[in-house]
């Protein structure tokens, strides 16, 4: 515990710039889903209903272009909330596709990827789509998908795998599933079928309690007893907001992770500075005296780092290749 042999920069991740940059573009969602800490989100006093600025993302996307060049593998757009709901997204998708350099994730829950859109993204250059649907009934994405609609999803998402076939574009499709309760019965007919749909990948995702925030999931995890291992997060990736904001955890939610306002700074200079020396200490040292918001998270049981096991990164990275 604590060796930089273990834990810290190798493989894919570098001291210089962030491998992965997350783009959370709006706090707007239109679900309600039973393991996501939104509808909590939603009722306090940090929410506004915000999107992320335009000229704001400009800047990311510039500097990931330059100092973020041969270091930045991807970009993903994840949200507080659900990325489609942004009027202006095609011309943000648009920006980052003509200039970044990097590959281009977009995770939606597919409600409103339509076929109108799906060409839109993929023309503005979108390389990967993670569709979060969790469920293979109606009846049991009901219950976890609350305001959803599987019909409409399940079609969007066969449509877009059609389009990207006769179109001949180069984009992924990854469909995702979050084991819970309510799901897991159906997790092997899921796979069956969106395998047998011609999905790229088909990832099952463990529950995790977005850094504590879902109480009840949290008490779950820290039953799991084991001795404490750095968390990958603070050499891995940087979270921007749409407050303009940024994070150093794409988990959490009501902006507790916070400690850098993107329009006074930039990336290079939050990832190589003080704060984030510190942050990486502390995990290396299991001394949070001075981070009580990760000293509190039990979530870094279910991160997976370089050569331990798949993570994220590294299903992008075969992903591409195929």
């Amino acid at each position: 515990m604590g060796n930089l042999k273990q834990y810290g920069f190798y493989d894919y991740l570098r001291s210089e710039f962030p491998s992965q940059i997350i783009v959370e573009n709006t706090e707007l969602c239109n679900y309600s889903c039973i393991h996501c800490p939104h509808h909590i989100f939603e009722k306090s006093s940090k929410y506004r209903g915000r999107n992320l600025d335009l000229s704001l993302h400009k800047k990311l996307i510039d500097e990931i272009a330059s100092a973020g060049k041969g270091y930045c593998q991807y970009i993903r757009y994840a949200a507080l909330g659900e990325t489609l709901l942004q009027s202006n997204f095609i011309e943000m998708i648009e920006y980052a596709g003509k200039y970044s350099g990097a590959l281009l994730n977009i995770t939606t829950n597919g409600l409103l990827l339509t076929e109108k859109k799906a060409y839109s993204l993929l023309n503005a250059g979108v390389n990967t789509f993670d569709v979060s649907i969790d469920a293979y009934s109606e009846k049991v994405y009901r219950k976890i998908r609350k305001n959803g609609d599987l019909i409409k999803v399940r079609n969007n998402c066969l449509k877009l795998i059609k389009i990207i076939k006769r179109g001949k574009y180069k984009a992924k499709m990854i469909v995702s599933f979050v084991e819970q309760p309510f799901n897991h019965k159906e997790k092997n007919k899921f796979v069956k079928f969106w395998k047998n749909a011609g999905a790229n990948f088909v990832v099952i995702r463990p529950m995790h309690s977005a850094s504590g925030s879902i109480k009840e999931i949290a008490q779950k995890i820290r039953k799991n007893a084991q001795k404490r291992t750095p968390c990958i997060y603070p050499w891995e990736r940087l979270v921007l907001n749409p407050r303009g904001l940024v994070s150093y955890c794409p988990a959490e939610w009501g902006y507790q992770g916070c400690f850098a306002d993107l329009r006074k700074t930039t990336i290079k200079k939050i990832w190589q500075g003080s704060f984030m020396e510190r942050l990486r200490k502390a995990h290396l040292e299991n001394n949070f005296s001075k981070f009580p918001f990760c000293r509190q998270c039990p979530d870094w049981r279910l991160v997976i780092w370089p050569g331990r096991g798949r993570n994220y990164s590294e299903m992008m990275e075969k992903i591409v290749k195929k």
